[in-house]
């Protein structure tokens, strides 16, 4: 029988970021762009302040990051990007779509970010799951990268760029990224879509700030629905989607949503002929399955920092589509309470339901290997019975969302 005070959860983050200090990306970059480098990297002013402060190394720095995760109850982590890489003028998640002037230099820099990532990944043998990046202007130069980086380790799949409206590359329903879909789906990676990414430019003022925070996850979620209506899964229906820090409690309403839609516009098409059968027009071949069947087929959560008025809809979201994420080294993220960001959400749950959600989830989606997770989670995992505990108090200092009263007001 095992002992209830050594019981402890597995933890995976599904949400963390990282990335290489501005100079450390030069020896990854092809000689042909170290000059470029030198001049930019010399004029470049960092225009975020987590990133020159103290604690930045969080981001590169191997063994802190492993000793804070682990001190925070945390064995593994999907690692999407954080830092500038070469030649871009913010985070690569925010950045627009280069132009064609633009693309060369960006592709090379998001090139050398995804081969520092495989060095940074391989400092902790099966405890990083590298996101890789790739641009969607050159889609046979991303097929290419999809094939490299997969093979150099990088486990977390691929991030999918954000496509605002009015870009200068396709829609994501176009079937000109049919090729990406199709490799993905040969090779089991992942295409993880994070918030943030899909957002057009708003400018600096303080309503285009506030309209961004209302905005943003809705730009987020459309990747669902253009790759749902656009047949990316009819197609390739090994194809995995993950939304990651989307929020969660909006899915089930969306996808009832989508279904509607979808009824309406099939049915218009195949019956008497309506003002809305033009719109459904050769819909279901294209699509194949309706949304909902989609979502139980192919896609999944990063549910980072789950809010409580999200947890009671876990059933119709789906128990196997959540992970939970920490969003380390984020000052929004749970980080040093990420014990109490897991009481306040799965407080009372059912052990089973609790652990496939913190971890059990994403180890299949991203294929750790759970015994050896498990091993350094006997040392470092939260205790099934404190995670149990109702969160009472919030710690005075905790910046995190997870703990902010009044989420339930939010639609999407």
């Amino acid at each position: 029988m095992s002992d209830p005070a050594a019981d402890r959860y597995t933890v995976v983050s599904a949400d963390c970021h990282a990335g290489a200090d501005l100079l450390d990306y030069r020896p990854y970059l092809a000689k042909k762009h170290h000059d470029d480098f030198d001049a930019w990297a010399a004029a470049y002013v960092n225009p975020y302040e987590d990133l020159l402060a103290d604690t930045a190394d969080r981001n590169w720095n191997s063994d802190r990051r492993l000793a804070e995760l682990e001190a925070d109850g945390i064995v593994a982590e999907v690692v999407f990007p954080n830092t500038i890489p070469p030649f871009f003028p913010n985070a690569s998640l925010m950045a627009q779509p280069p132009t064609r002037a633009e693309y060369e230099q960006r592709w090379a820099g998001l090139q050398a970010h995804n081969r520092w990532l495989a060095d940074f990944c391989a400092q902790a043998p099966g405890r990083r799951a590298g996101v890789a990046q790739i641009l969607l202007n050159d889609v046979d130069a991303a097929v290419a990268e999809i094939r490299r980086t997969r093979e150099a380790g990088l486990t977390g799949g691929i991030l999918l760029p954000g496509v605002p409206p009015g870009s200068a590359v396709p829609e994501l329903y176009s079937e000109a990224y049919d090729p990406i879909w199709a490799v993905c789906d040969e090779l089991d990676v992942p295409v993880n879509h994070h918030g943030g990414s899909a957002s057009p430019p708003l400018g600096p003022e303080p309503a285009a700030r506030a309209v961004f925070m209302v905005e943003t996850t809705w730009f987020s979620h459309r990747a669902l629905w253009h790759l749902v209506f656009g047949g990316a899964f009819r197609r390739h229906p090994g194809l995995k989607l993950v939304l990651t820090e989307q929020g969660s409690g909006w899915i089930p309403g969306v996808l009832d949503m989508l279904d509607y839609y979808h009824g309406r516009l099939v049915s218009a098409a195949t019956g008497a002929a309506t003002a809305e059968s033009k719109f459904g027009a050769g819909l279901a071949e294209a699509m194949g399955k309706g949304p909902s069947e989609v979502w139980r087929d192919n896609c999944f959560v990063g549910a980072s920092f789950m809010r409580p008025h999200e947890v009671p809809l876990r059933e119709r979201i789906g128990l196997d589509k959540i992970m939970w994420g920490s969003d380390y080294p984020h000052d929004e993220g749970t980080a040093p309470y990420s014990r109490e960001g897991l009481r306040i959400a799965y407080a009372g749950l059912p052990r089973e339901e609790v652990a496939a959600m913190v971890g059990g989830n994403a180890a299949r989606v991203y294929g750790f290997d759970l015994a050896l997770l498990d091993a350094v989670a006997a040392k470092h995992g939260p205790l099934v019975a404190e995670i149990a505990e109702p969160l009472t108090s919030v710690p005075p200092d905790a910046t995190s969302p997870a703990f902010a009263r009044g989420g339930s007001v939010r639609v999407w």
